[in-house]
């Protein structure tokens, strides 16, 4: 006795429901199915988009250009009578800003030589290293990132009488007068912000260094 076995079994037909209430559904295939029944549904899973990948770009390199700003004004206003909170530059260190005016110092500096860019940045960034270990030897509480932006946020003043030594270069005393004064500036800026009251009788062995950082950041103005 023979029994005729053949015939064809269709796949089942199985819905997916793509939306909480709206009733949208799509039929899903064979190969779906089998998939999912063999417990690899998970290879057809959508991860839905993050919020967190979608940020600016300056937020995703952590530059926040209104805190720039309000530490440049405290840089080349150093006066507490102005009301400015001065500290924040100390307190609230970031990277982006300094290496800015770095940069801008160096380019107003070196007339086009900008192969000895990176001679100015290692400057700041050794010279800051020296200020931050002295500063811990004689019993200082500061971070080396702090000392790293202070410095450089105070080289501005330097780069503002930049324009006017080019207009009175040619008056030897006058130009001389205007590079103390812009030394002096920037070392106060950069003192005041760093030399707190925890060192004391000892503040004159943290500011004259200062001052001999931003007198050899002056020298560098003519070229390296």
């Amino acid at each position: 006795m023979c029994t005729d076995l053949s015939g064809s079994i269709a796949s089942p037909d199985v819905k997916l429901n793509l939306g909480g209430g709206g009733g949208e559904f799509i039929k899903e295939s064979s190969a779906t199915t089998f998939l999912r029944q063999r417990g690899y549904g998970w290879l057809l899973e959508v991860e839905d988009d993050d919020p967190e990948d979608n940020k600016p770009l300056l937020e995703e390199l952590d530059i926040d250009l209104k805190d720039i700003y309000y530490k440049i004004r405290c840089v080349l206003m150093p006066m507490p009578s102005l009301g400015f909170n001065r500290q924040v530059v100390r307190d609230n260190p970031d990277f982006w800003g300094p290496l800015a005016v770095v940069l801008f110092f160096s380019m107003i500096s070196l007339y086009g030589q900008f192969k000895v860019v990176s001679w100015i940045i290692t400057i700041w960034i050794f010279g800051s290293l020296t200020i931050f270990l002295l500063a811990r030897v004689l019993g200082g509480e500061v971070a080396y990132g702090q000392v790293l932006g202070v410095i450089g946020y105070s080289l501005l003043p330097l780069i503002v009488i930049a324009p006017v030594l080019l207009v009175v270069g040619s008056f030897e005393v006058v130009s001389t007068l205007i590079k103390l004064f812009g030394v002096f500036w920037a070392a106060y800026s950069a003192a005041s912000l760093l030399v707190g009251e925890e060192f004391k009788t000892k503040k004159p062995l943290l500011i004259y260094p200062i001052f001999l950082l931003y007198i050899y950041f002056l020298s560098l103005y003519t070229g390296v």
